[in-house]
């Protein structure tokens, strides 16, 4: 069971929250990058883009190395898996309402087939 109270989580849904750092999460997954690769789609200021970063960061979902001058990030999937199990609880829930609604759905259906007369009238 994921426990509902996890400071952790919290600042993983804060980093996933922004549509912005969620982009630059989806960037990595192809490899790493640098700040400035990351930055480009936004047309944001380096500093700008580097405060997602440290939000990603903060949460574990990127990795920052400094090679030189250069700020090298990759993704660290691993914080993913918790907000993953905690979602999954509600999936379940949500699978589970779909699929009464389905039973519901085909229930009608063959009643109308068995009736093809209500069928017309609604």
């Amino acid at each position: 069971m994921v426990k509902q109270t996890d400071p952790q989580l919290d600042i993983v849904f804060h980093a996933l929250g922004d549509a912005t750092r969620r982009r630059m999460l989806g960037d990595l997954i192809d490899g790493e990058k640098t700040v400035s690769q990351l930055a480009e789609p936004f047309s944001m200021s380096l500093a700008a883009a580097s405060k997602h970063i440290k939000a990603l960061e903060n949460a574990g979902l990127i990795r920052r190395e400094v090679r030189g001058r250069v700020h090298i990030c990759r993704l660290d999937p691993g914080p993913l898996a918790s907000a993953s199990r905690w979602l999954s609880v509600y999936e379940r829930f949500w699978t589970g309402r779909l699929d009464v609604l389905e039973q519901l759905l085909r229930e009608e259906d063959q009643r109308n087939a068995n009736d093809p007369e209500k069928g017309e009238r609604e």
